[in-house]
């Protein structure tokens, strides 16, 4: 039997699963799901609740029932139609272990916020079933993603990428002429606040320590191409940190000078607009001890002008 018209191009939808925990106890359900998902009011919470959608415990709850700790909330979100993104990737690396391949710009890597089924995991999955992506790159940056095929090799690498044994290099187009040939950037990364989202990361004394890398590729009219080496894997590091010294990625709506938010009308952290590419992967093979050097031909917005 053929679906009907209005849920083609619809996903199987999703539950949210949320634990209680101690400083929870005694809220309503639904002053905790407004708090924990401030992408929706009360208003459009107390409706889902309406509809049956959540349940507490197993049971449909109605939105006024006080929690207890250990309980289980579940959002059970309707099925959705996703937006539009590529569909497509490139292989660049496979063997019984890993894989490697190209993300393009515009392709979540997992499942987060509006996506579910348009992500370079779940096409991934559909040729290697058992793949596991072994990190993530932001929806708009393109670029090389490493997946596991086995247990061993996953655990050998998340090993290796928590030591530093992982090489990460990217381009990036920035706003601004450099002064310097390269940057040592070291300015530590948390949560700051946002006007829409409450808080994001970004550049800030009270986070975690952060070190890129930046240097000089070329100079361009009023912008400055990068070659950025991250040593930790914060989240959005070479945004914030390009930005923190003055150069935000060209088109980035999201970050200002300083490694902030803007303060006017500023974008959501899945917001696209920027270069950004993960170039070079090295790292130590989990199986055979391989030194392997993997890349991946950055756009044509962040070649050098030697480059063609």
């Amino acid at each position: 039997m053929s679906k009907p018209e209005d849920s083609a191009g619809l996903n199987d939808g999703y539950v949210y699963r949320e634990r209680i925990g101690a400083g929870s106890v005694g809220r309503t359900a639904l002053a905790y799901l407004t708090g924990a998902y401030r992408h929706s009011t009360e208003d459009v919470w107390r409706e889902r609740f309406e509809r049956g959608e959540v349940r507490l415990d197993g049971v449909t709850a109605v939105g006024d029932e006080l929690l207890r700790v250990h309980q289980e909330l579940c959002w059970h979100r309707p099925p959705w139609r996703e937006g539009e993104t590529p569909d497509s990737f490139e292989l660049v690396y496979e063997d019984a272990s890993l894989l490697a391949v190209v993300k393009p710009s515009g392709l979540p890597t997992l499942p987060s916020g509006g996506f579910l089924k348009n992500t370079l995991l779940s096409f991934v999955r559909l040729r290697w079933p058992e793949a596991s992506a072994l990190h993530r790159l932001g929806r708009a940056t393109s670029g090389l993603v490493l997946f596991s095929r086995t247990h061993e090799a996953a655990a050998s690498l998340s090993r290796n990428w928590r030591e530093g044994d992982v090489e990460k290099r990217y381009r990036a187009l920035s706003d601004g002429i450099a002064a310097r040939e390269s940057y040592d950037i070291h300015a530590p990364i948390g949560l700051v606040p946002h006007p829409v989202l409450e808080s994001v990361h970004g550049a800030t004394q009270k986070g975690k320590p952060s070190h890129s890398h930046a240097t000089v590729l070329e100079r361009r009219d009023g912008q400055t191409l990068f070659e950025v080496r991250i040593h930790t894997g914060r989240p959005e590091q070479i945004r914030i940190h390009l930005a923190y010294i003055g150069h935000p990625l060209t088109g980035d709506p999201m970050f200002a000078s300083g490694g902030l938010p803007r303060e006017r009308e500023p974008g959501l952290p899945g917001d696209g607009g920027y270069l950004l590419h993960a170039e070079t992967l090295a790292f130590t093979h989990p199986i055979t001890g391989e030194r392997l050097r993997l890349h991946a031909p950055p756009p044509s917005g962040l070649r050098m002008a030697t480059e063609g």
